[in-house]
C-alpha cells in the first residue's frame, strides 16, 4: 500500500511538472496608452512590404477582433528609431529582417511614446502582460475622415463616437484639436457668451485637447460633434462642439 502511494505521488508530481508554460500570443495594431503601465491594442493583420531594402507593413481591420488589455511594465521595447530618445527617425531607421524595431530601450520610454500618441506596434503576450513590444513603420498611414455624430467620455483620452448606427472607440491626444462655441475654453458644454460659432453651428475657438477632457466631465450624456478621424488608426483627430447641440 505504501510503494502504491508513493508511486501514485511521483506520477502526479511528474503530470505537474509536464505542464507546458503558456505559449506567448502576438498582435499587430495600434498601441493607445490606457492608464499606468497599461496599453490597449485592437488585433490586426499585417502584410509585409519591402521597400528601399526596409520591411514595412500594411494593416488592415480583423473582423470580430476583440481589444486587448496589456500590462507592459516588464516589456522588452524595441524602437524603430535609432536612439531610444528621438521622437522621429530623421531618415534613419533600425529595422530587423522582419521589420520590427531594434533597438533596444525600457518599458518607461514606451510610455513615453504612448503620450505622444498611439504607436503602430508588433505586441507578444503572455497571461495579460506584455512580454515583447516593437515598433514598426507603415507602408502608408490610413486615410482621415469626417462626420457627425454623438461622443460620451470614457476616459481622459478616450471616447466613443457614435454616428450612422454604429459606434467607434476613439483615442485622442495632446495633437487634437478643440473647436468650441463657448467664450472661454475651459468653460462648460455649450455654456458661456459670447457663442463663437460659424453659420453652420460649428466652433471657432481653438482650445487643446486638455480643454476637451475636461469640458465632457461636465455632461454625462452623449453630445453632438463634427470630427475629424483616423478609422485605421481609431485616432480623434479634431472636435468641433456644435452650437445649439441639435
Amino acid at each position: 500500500m505504501r510503494l502504491f502511494t508513493c508511486a501514485t505521488v511521483a506520477a502526479l508530481t511528474l503530470s505537474v511538472l509536464a505542464v507546458p508554460a503558456e505559449a506567448a500570443s502576438s498582435a499587430y495594431g495600434w498601441a493607445w496608452s490606457n492608464g499606468k503601465g497599461h496599453l490597449r491594442i485592437v488585433p490586426k493583420s499585417a502584410t509585409r512590404v519591402t521597400r528601399q531594402g526596409n520591411v514595412l507593413h500594411r494593416l488592415k481591420a480583423v473582423s470580430g477582433a476583440k481589444e486587448l488589455r496589456l500590462d507592459y511594465t516588464g516589456a522588452a521595447y524595441g524602437r524603430v528609431t535609432v536612439k531610444c530618445d528621438l521622437k522621429e527617425t530623421e531618415g534613419h531607421v533600425a529595422l530587423d529582417s522582419k521589420g520590427l524595431g531594434r533597438t533596444r530601450c525600457a518599458a518607461g520610454q514606451l510610455a513615453t511614446e504612448l503620450g505622444r500618441g498611439p504607436v503602430p506596434v508588433r505586441v507578444e503576450h503572455r497571461g495579460g502582460k506584455a512580454v515583447k513590444v516593437n515598433e514598426i513603420l507603415l507602408a502608408e498611414w490610413p486615410g482621415q475622415r469626417s462626420a457627425r455624430g454623438t461622443i460620451k467620455r470614457v476616459d481622459d483620452t478616450t471616447v466613443l463616437f457614435a454616428t450612422g448606427g454604429k459606434t467607434l472607440k476613439l483615442g485622442y491626444s495632446y495633437v487634437t484639436g478643440f473647436s468650441r462655441t463657448t467664450a472661454g475654453c475651459g468653460d462648460g458644454w455649450l455654456s458661456g457668451r459670447p457663442v463663437n460659432a460659424d453659420r453652420n453651428g460649428l466652433g471657432k475657438k481653438p482650445c487643446t485637447w486638455t480643454d476637451l477632457t475636461k469640458a465632457l466631465k461636465t455632461v454625462r450624456h452623449p453630445v453632438l460633434v463634427k470630427i475629424e478621424y483616423t478609422p485605421g488608426a481609431d485616432s480623434l483627430d479634431q472636435v468641433w462642439e456644435i452650437f445649439g447641440d441639435a
